[in-house]
């Protein structure tokens, strides 16, 4: 299961309610594998924990040994138990993320798109490769020139998740980022191809 999946969204959000606080800085994750240990007596390495939160980057897929370890962490059976639960659950809302736009696999390296989101923010994206881009343009946005991240797509009238946010070698306080949270993403345009 990829870490972006809505079921790990929702353990990672489940995760924190139950510690108390957002895991978000190199002590969090050090703090959160020690209470696994206390806990269960069973190890997840602070640095599983910060792929699984994209605060670095790594690994797409989580193994169903850590989901089951994190399952059990907050009381349940393991990861199927956890499943069946956020199957009852009143306060999930899962979709498949379908649309108008622009898929990573459909881009070159080299490809730049524009994004736009309300109420005034603009960017424009270098593909990479590897599912990997950078900022070359931002008006009105947290984000800035220079900063690279992760994205599987860009699709209008759903929000943009990027993952990995980082500027040059430096990771990013809050590795991922969310825009157009409310409305998405207002347009999506494929400004160059590769020559």
């Amino acid at each position: 299961m990829t870490k972006h999946s809505p079921e790990i969204l929702t353990l990672r959000s489940d995760i924190e309610a139950d510690i108390g606080h957002a895991v978000c800085t190199p002590y969090d994750f050090e703090f959160l594998s020690g209470m696994i240990w206390e806990r269960l007596h069973e190890n997840i390495s602070a640095t599983t924990l910060k792929r699984l939160w994209g605060y670095i980057c790594g690994a797409e897929t989580t193994r169903r040994t850590t989901l089951s370890i994190l399952a059990r962490f907050l009381g349940y059976a393991d990861w199927n138990a956890y499943l069946d639960e956020l199957n009852r659950r009143s306060d999930i809302e899962s979709e498949t993320f379908s649309g108008r736009g622009i898929r990573t696999e459909e881009l070159l390296p080299g490809n730049c798109i524009e994004v736009t989101w309300q109420p005034n923010r603009r960017c424009v994206f270098r593909y990479l490769g590897n599912r990997r881009f950078c900022v070359e343009e931002a008006e009105n946005s947290k984000l800035r020139a220079g900063n690279t991240f992760s994205a599987a797509c860009f699709l209008i009238g759903k929000p943009m998740f990027l993952d990995c946010l980082s500027y040059g070698d430096t990771a990013v306080a809050a590795s991922s980022y969310v825009a157009g949270s409310k409305r998405g993403l207002s347009t999506v345009n494929l400004l160059s191809q590769q020559e």
